[in-house]
């Protein structure tokens, strides 16, 4: 019999946040009757290795690569953050964070310094900040930042980056933000939010083609389902949890559409 996995790196911002999210998949899989194993994977190994294996079960991956098609994966559904910017929808945005104790007002404030992000393949960490700054860019094609410090990898390099001034402002996924703050507020005491992109399609939870069609719609509705449960409210207080949506690959076109954007305007990085 094939193993199949669950992971939640994405979202396990500390290990009461990893351990919650682990049972709550354990419920999800077994309201579906799908056996899953979860197994850690934690920073900072590289989430494509991840996202490529055969034995996705239940493993949350960005909406980018997965519109980008950098793995061979079939969406599954996405958590709906129990946050008021998420407007009751699977969806997500970027705060472009700056230390608490800066001088900066504006974003634009910022221009002339150093920017940070994490990988080309992440939407939070790179592809929601580059359309996010299209606007501003130079007539003349000259950069906005005169560091732009890429590859930190993680939202916590991120934040670590702006803390210890390597970087004066960088991008972090709000939804990991909020859970951040939640489980160690003395971190997030040393930044504050300048602006936050527009809002994107919620990474999901996906599996590998290997998983029978029948196991993927089963976990749709477990998850469709899972706000309804019992079981489901120390969960959504432990997670910022509203719900879950299910999903379908064309659900993350949006992220292209930004991509597409930033690369026709000669715009490739944050810059």
């Amino acid at each position: 019999m094939t193993r199949f996995i669950a992971n939640a790196r994405m979202y396990a911002v500390a290990p009461e946040a990893e351990a919650a999210w682990q049972a709550l998949i354990a419920h999800v899989a077994a309201e579906a009757e799908v056996a899953l194993d979860y197994e850690p994977y934690p920073a900072p190994q590289p989430l494509e290795v991840l996202w490529r294996r055969p034995d996705l079960g239940l493993v949350q991956m960005c909406g980018y690569p997965i519109a980008l098609r950098i793995a061979d994966v079939v969406p599954i559904a996405a958590p709906i953050p129990a946050l008021d910017w998420a407007q009751g929808r699977a969806a997500y945005r970027s705060d472009l964070i700056v230390r608490a104790d800066s001088s900066f007002i504006r974003l634009e404030d910022t221009f002339g310094h150093r920017v940070g992000w994490t990988v080309t393949h992440s939407h939070s960490g790179f592809n929601a900040p580059r359309y996010h700054l299209l606007p501003h860019r130079r007539a003349d094609g000259a950069p906005l930042y005169r560091e732009s410090l890429g590859n930190l990898v993680t939202a916590r390099a991120v934040l670590d980056a702006v803390l210890a001034g390597r970087i004066e402002v960088g991008p972090l996924d709000a939804y990991w933000h909020a859970l951040i703050a939640q489980y160690r507020p003395g971190i997030t005491a040393g930044i504050r939010v300048l602006e936050s992109t527009a809002l994107a399609p919620m990474p999901a939870f996906v599996a590998s083609p290997a998983l029978p069609a029948e196991a993927v719609a089963r976990l749709r509705a477990s998850f469709a389902a899972a706000a309804t449960r019992p079981w489901f409210t120390p969960h959504a207080a432990a997670l910022r949890l509203a719900g879950f949506a299910p999903v379908t690959q064309a659900d993350f076109a949006k992220t292209l559409e930004w991509d597409r954007a930033a690369v026709a305007a000669g715009y490739p990085i944050p810059a």
